[in-house]
């Protein structure tokens, strides 16, 4: 049985508020200082465990954004931890991509409080689609598409 498509667009926002909402406050990763990574000293480390982020919380959070977004996301990073990158899967549909990004945005404003925030969303090839900007003191998101 196909799902009509705005039931499916409707569901998938829901979905994706849900678990970024509430996945995070049960497994908030608590927000520590900019540090280097001892791992970035080591050449033998795995590119994805240098990826995830240059902080402990960091990449905490970059490995939770995947495992929580379902497949929906396939990769993702957070740097000074104020920026978080994530590259989607093919799952994710055009129209659907604002969405994501304002969802990712809640929750890493969650994890991160009290400060600008940027998320950066790549198409599956990780070429950049669109930036959400958060600005914590009007507390609103600006959206900006690549060009």
């Amino acid at each position: 049985m196909k799902v009509n498509y705005p039931i499916r667009q409707g569901l998938m926002a829901l979905v994706l508020v849900c678990v970024l909402a509430f996945g995070t406050a049960c497994g908030s990763v608590t927000s520590q200082s900019p540090q280097t990574n001892s791992q970035e000293s080591n050449p033998k480390v795995a590119y994805g465990q240098l990826a995830r982020g240059n902080s402990a919380s960091g990449q905490a959070f970059g490995d939770w954004v995947v495992k929580a977004s379902k497949g929906l996301i396939k990769d993702a990073f957070v740097r000074d931890n104020n920026t978080l990158g994530a590259v989607i899967t093919s799952q994710v549909r055009p129209d659907e991509v604002k969405e994501l990004a304002k969802s990712l945005t809640q929750g890493f404003r969650n994890n991160f409080p009290n400060q600008d925030l940027s998320v950066l969303v790549y198409a599956p090839d990780k070429k950049l689609i669109l930036t959400a900007r958060y600005d914590a003191q009007s507390k609103q998101i600006e959206y900006q598409s690549a060009s």
